[in-house]
Protein backbone atom coordinates (compact mmCIF):
# COMPACT_ATOMS: atom_id res chain seq x y z
CA UNK A 1 0.00 0.00 0.00
CA UNK A 2 1.35 3.53 -0.86
CA UNK A 3 2.12 6.27 1.19
CA UNK A 4 -0.80 8.60 -0.89
CA UNK A 5 -3.82 5.45 -0.61
CA UNK A 6 -2.63 5.10 3.39
CA UNK A 7 -3.57 8.67 3.82
CA UNK A 8 -6.65 8.22 1.83
CA UNK A 9 -7.26 5.61 3.75
CA UNK A 10 -6.72 7.04 7.09
CA UNK A 11 -8.92 10.82 5.80
CA UNK A 12 -11.87 8.35 5.25
CA UNK A 13 -11.56 6.29 8.68
CA UNK A 14 -11.54 9.73 10.56
CA UNK A 15 -14.58 10.97 8.65
CA UNK A 16 -17.05 11.31 10.94
CA UNK A 17 -20.80 11.73 8.77
CA UNK A 18 -22.89 10.76 11.63
CA UNK A 19 -21.97 13.86 13.72
CA UNK A 20 -23.37 12.31 16.19
CA UNK A 21 -22.15 14.79 18.80
CA UNK A 22 -23.75 17.97 17.31
CA UNK A 23 -27.67 18.17 18.13
CA UNK A 24 -30.41 17.94 15.56
CA UNK A 25 -30.39 20.98 13.94
CA UNK A 26 -26.90 21.94 14.21
CA UNK A 27 -26.11 18.68 12.29
CA UNK A 28 -28.33 18.76 9.39
CA UNK A 29 -26.96 22.16 8.28
CA UNK A 30 -23.27 20.97 8.73
CA UNK A 31 -24.65 18.14 6.02
CA UNK A 32 -26.19 21.02 4.20
CA UNK A 33 -23.01 22.63 3.92
CA UNK A 34 -20.97 19.98 2.99
CA UNK A 35 -22.89 18.66 -0.05
CA UNK A 36 -22.59 22.07 -1.12
CA UNK A 37 -19.49 22.27 -0.72
CA UNK A 38 -18.42 19.41 -2.63
CA UNK A 39 -20.65 20.20 -5.70
CA UNK A 40 -18.96 23.90 -5.84
CA UNK A 41 -15.82 22.23 -5.52
CA UNK A 42 -16.35 19.80 -8.44
CA UNK A 43 -15.69 20.92 -12.23
CA UNK A 44 -17.92 18.08 -13.07
CA UNK A 45 -21.40 16.82 -11.50
CA UNK A 46 -21.03 14.82 -8.57
CA UNK A 47 -23.27 11.82 -8.41
CA UNK A 48 -25.78 10.90 -5.62
CA UNK A 49 -23.69 7.94 -4.41
CA UNK A 50 -20.64 10.44 -3.91
CA UNK A 51 -22.63 13.02 -1.64
CA UNK A 52 -24.54 10.16 0.56
CA UNK A 53 -20.83 9.20 2.38
CA UNK A 54 -20.71 12.91 3.40
CA UNK A 55 -23.98 12.45 5.67
CA UNK A 56 -24.95 10.04 8.53
CA UNK A 57 -27.51 7.37 7.88
CA UNK A 58 -30.00 8.66 9.13
CA UNK A 59 -29.93 11.65 7.13
CA UNK A 60 -33.21 11.78 3.98
CA UNK A 61 -30.77 12.55 1.24
CA UNK A 62 -33.46 14.09 -0.94
CA UNK A 63 -35.22 16.41 1.76
CA UNK A 64 -31.44 17.28 1.98
CA UNK A 65 -31.36 17.99 -1.68
CA UNK A 66 -34.36 20.09 -1.50
CA UNK A 67 -33.82 22.33 1.77
CA UNK A 68 -30.18 22.99 -0.46
CA UNK A 69 -32.46 24.47 -3.73
CA UNK A 70 -34.80 26.42 -1.35
CA UNK A 71 -31.51 27.78 0.29
CA UNK A 72 -30.41 28.90 -3.39
CA UNK A 73 -33.47 30.07 -3.97
CA UNK A 74 -32.42 33.85 -3.91
CA UNK A 75 -28.84 33.37 -5.63
CA UNK A 76 -27.67 33.74 -9.14
CA UNK A 77 -26.96 29.89 -9.52
CA UNK A 78 -29.24 26.88 -8.87
CA UNK A 79 -28.58 23.13 -7.59
CA UNK A 80 -29.30 21.14 -10.82
CA UNK A 81 -29.45 17.13 -11.58
CA UNK A 82 -26.96 16.64 -14.98
CA UNK A 83 -25.71 14.00 -16.54
CA UNK A 84 -26.24 11.98 -14.02
CA UNK A 85 -25.47 13.99 -10.90
CA UNK A 86 -25.83 17.32 -9.32
CA UNK A 87 -23.86 20.80 -10.17
CA UNK A 88 -24.62 24.40 -9.84
CA UNK A 89 -26.05 26.11 -12.94
CA UNK A 90 -26.06 29.69 -13.32
CA UNK A 91 -29.61 31.42 -13.80
CA UNK A 92 -30.24 31.81 -17.40
CA UNK A 93 -30.62 36.10 -16.67
CA UNK A 94 -27.81 36.21 -15.36
CA UNK A 95 -26.21 34.97 -19.28
CA UNK A 96 -25.80 38.62 -20.64
CA UNK A 97 -23.98 39.82 -17.37
CA UNK A 98 -21.72 36.38 -17.32
CA UNK A 99 -20.86 37.03 -20.73
CA UNK A 100 -19.70 40.74 -20.50
CA UNK A 101 -17.41 39.94 -17.50
CA UNK A 102 -15.89 36.89 -19.17
CA UNK A 103 -16.34 36.67 -23.28
CA UNK A 104 -14.83 34.27 -25.25
CA UNK A 105 -10.85 34.22 -25.54
CA UNK A 106 -10.39 33.56 -29.21
CA UNK A 107 -9.82 30.16 -30.26
CA UNK A 108 -11.47 28.88 -27.61
CA UNK A 109 -13.73 26.39 -28.79
CA UNK A 110 -15.63 26.46 -32.28
CA UNK A 111 -19.56 26.83 -32.59
CA UNK A 112 -21.56 24.02 -34.25
CA UNK A 113 -23.19 24.14 -37.59
CA UNK A 114 -26.95 23.74 -38.26
CA UNK A 115 -25.46 20.50 -39.72
CA UNK A 116 -23.41 19.27 -36.81
CA UNK A 117 -26.77 20.53 -34.69
CA UNK A 118 -28.86 18.49 -36.70
CA UNK A 119 -26.93 15.35 -36.55
CA UNK A 120 -26.52 15.72 -32.45
CA UNK A 121 -30.19 15.88 -32.01
CA UNK A 122 -30.57 13.40 -34.44
CA UNK A 123 -28.29 10.89 -32.08
CA UNK A 124 -29.75 12.07 -28.63
CA UNK A 125 -33.03 10.54 -30.21
CA UNK A 126 -32.50 7.61 -31.91
CA UNK A 127 -29.18 6.12 -30.68
CA UNK A 128 -27.36 4.52 -31.39
CA UNK A 129 -27.49 5.03 -35.16
CA UNK A 130 -25.08 4.96 -38.10
CA UNK A 131 -24.13 8.06 -39.97
CA UNK A 132 -26.00 6.46 -43.38
CA UNK A 133 -29.27 6.57 -41.36
CA UNK A 134 -28.95 10.18 -40.38
CA UNK A 135 -27.94 10.57 -43.96
CA UNK A 136 -31.52 9.24 -44.89
CA UNK A 137 -32.96 11.03 -42.21
CA UNK A 138 -31.30 14.17 -43.57
CA UNK A 139 -32.37 13.65 -47.22
CA UNK A 140 -28.68 14.11 -48.13
CA UNK A 141 -25.32 12.80 -47.58
CA UNK A 142 -23.95 13.74 -43.95
CA UNK A 143 -20.09 14.17 -43.79
CA UNK A 144 -17.78 11.97 -42.08
CA UNK A 145 -16.16 15.40 -41.23
CA UNK A 146 -19.69 16.46 -39.03
CA UNK A 147 -19.62 13.04 -37.08
CA UNK A 148 -15.30 13.90 -36.39
CA UNK A 149 -16.19 17.06 -35.45
CA UNK A 150 -18.57 15.99 -32.61
CA UNK A 151 -16.29 13.71 -31.98
CA UNK A 152 -14.06 16.04 -31.14
CA UNK A 153 -16.25 18.31 -29.02
CA UNK A 154 -16.99 15.29 -26.62
CA UNK A 155 -20.36 15.12 -27.66
CA UNK A 156 -21.06 11.71 -29.59
CA UNK A 157 -19.08 8.54 -29.70
CA UNK A 158 -18.94 5.69 -31.75
CA UNK A 159 -20.61 2.81 -29.12
CA UNK A 160 -21.20 0.23 -31.46
CA UNK A 161 -20.97 -1.70 -35.08
CA UNK A 162 -23.96 -1.86 -36.59
CA UNK A 163 -25.26 -5.01 -38.13
CA UNK A 164 -25.50 -4.68 -41.05
CA UNK A 165 -22.91 -4.64 -44.48
CA UNK A 166 -19.46 -2.83 -43.77
CA UNK A 167 -20.49 -2.77 -39.98
CA UNK A 168 -20.19 0.73 -39.76
CA UNK A 169 -20.14 2.47 -36.21
CA UNK A 170 -23.46 3.29 -34.31
CA UNK A 171 -22.97 6.43 -32.87
CA UNK A 172 -24.08 7.56 -29.29
CA UNK A 173 -24.35 10.44 -27.03
CA UNK A 174 -21.67 11.10 -23.84
CA UNK A 175 -21.87 12.27 -20.57
CA UNK A 176 -20.66 15.68 -21.73
CA UNK A 177 -23.50 16.03 -24.08
CA UNK A 178 -25.73 15.66 -20.93
CA UNK A 179 -24.18 17.95 -18.95
CA UNK A 180 -23.75 20.88 -22.09
CA UNK A 181 -27.39 21.01 -22.59
CA UNK A 182 -28.34 20.76 -18.88
CA UNK A 183 -30.40 16.91 -18.70
CA UNK A 184 -29.78 14.87 -15.94
CA UNK A 185 -30.51 11.90 -18.33
CA UNK A 186 -31.61 10.89 -22.03
CA UNK A 187 -34.92 10.75 -20.54
CA UNK A 188 -35.30 14.21 -20.03
CA UNK A 189 -35.16 15.02 -23.79
CA UNK A 190 -37.98 17.18 -24.67
CA UNK A 191 -40.95 14.81 -26.02
CA UNK A 192 -40.00 12.69 -28.85
CA UNK A 193 -43.80 11.67 -29.43
CA UNK A 194 -44.59 14.98 -29.58
CA UNK A 195 -41.98 15.71 -32.30
CA UNK A 196 -43.02 12.66 -34.07
CA UNK A 197 -46.79 13.98 -34.09
CA UNK A 198 -45.50 17.29 -35.51
CA UNK A 199 -43.64 15.44 -38.13
CA UNK A 200 -40.10 16.86 -37.28
CA UNK A 201 -38.61 12.80 -37.36
CA UNK A 202 -39.81 12.26 -40.89
CA UNK A 203 -37.11 11.21 -43.06
CA UNK A 204 -35.81 14.26 -44.96
CA UNK A 205 -37.43 16.72 -43.81
CA UNK A 206 -35.35 20.00 -43.33
CA UNK A 207 -32.52 20.15 -41.02
CA UNK A 208 -33.76 23.62 -39.11
CA UNK A 209 -36.59 21.46 -38.20
CA UNK A 210 -35.35 18.85 -36.04
CA UNK A 211 -31.98 20.59 -34.79
CA UNK A 212 -34.69 23.29 -33.15
CA UNK A 213 -35.75 20.57 -30.82
CA UNK A 214 -33.13 20.76 -28.07
CA UNK A 215 -32.70 24.93 -28.42
CA UNK A 216 -29.44 24.25 -30.31
CA UNK A 217 -30.56 27.09 -32.77
CA UNK A 218 -30.95 30.79 -31.24
CA UNK A 219 -34.66 31.01 -33.07
CA UNK A 220 -34.04 34.58 -33.36
CA UNK A 221 -30.92 34.65 -35.80
CA UNK A 222 -31.32 30.91 -36.98
CA UNK A 223 -27.53 30.65 -35.70
CA UNK A 224 -26.20 27.74 -34.36
CA UNK A 225 -25.12 27.92 -30.80
CA UNK A 226 -22.04 26.30 -29.54
CA UNK A 227 -20.44 23.79 -26.78
CA UNK A 228 -18.56 26.74 -25.38
CA UNK A 229 -20.87 29.16 -25.60
CA UNK A 230 -23.42 26.98 -23.56
CA UNK A 231 -20.34 26.10 -20.82
CA UNK A 232 -19.68 30.09 -19.98
CA UNK A 233 -23.78 29.94 -19.47
CA UNK A 234 -24.53 27.56 -17.49
CA UNK A 235 -21.89 26.67 -15.34
CA UNK A 236 -20.62 27.50 -12.22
Amino acid sequence: MTAATCRRWRDTEEFDAELADLPPAARWREWLLRVEAAIFASASPVARQALVRLVGRSCKFDDLIADLREELRGRPYDLAFVAGGYALRTKTRFAPAIKVAHPRRAGEGADLTRTENFVLTAIAYLQPVTRGEISRLAGREISRDVIASLKRHGLIDGAIRAPEPGAPFAYVTTQKFLDAFGFGTLRDLPDLERLEAEGLLDRGRAEGELDGALGLVDPETDEGVSGAELDDVEDY
